[in-house]
């Protein structure tokens, strides 16, 4: 079992940036692959980018390429999402999760990961 806990949400400016956490707890977390998800009201769930176990490889949706930067501290247990340039439709629910064996491109990625996050709020300001 690896529980999953985001935190750094909250209100960003226009053009502003963001960095998230994700806190992993439970047997051999750093192990896993993690990948990074948002939800905004009314759309589907939407893969941003994944990162292994060890950091050596990252993938990046092609719809926040370039923005987006995803890292990860095993010594703590905790992976990091860096966002830049926000628009107000970046808002959602961003959450993360982790998975054992995961292709890093899949085309279908919610199903490579076992373990979720609930989340957390991102509101970019017009």
């Amino acid at each position: 079992q690896v529980q999953l806990v985001e935190s750094g949400g909250g209100l960003v400016q226009t053009g502003g940036s963001l960095r998230l956490s994700c806190a992993a707890s439970g047997r051999s977390a750093s192990r896993y692959a993690m990948g990074w998800f948002r939800q905004a009201p009314g759309k589907e769930r939407e893969f941003l980018g994944a990162i292994d176990w060890s950091g050596g490889s990252t993938y990046y949706a092609d719809s926040v390429k370039g923005r987006c930067t995803i890292s990860r501290d095993n010594a703590k247990n905790t992976v990091f999402l860096q966002m830049s340039s926000l628009k107000p439709e970046d808002t959602a629910v961003y959450s993360c999760a982790a998975g054992l064996v995961v292709a890093l491109k899949s085309i279908n990625p919610a199903a490579e990961y076992n373990y979720w996050g609930q989340g957390t709020q991102v509101t970019v300001s017009s």
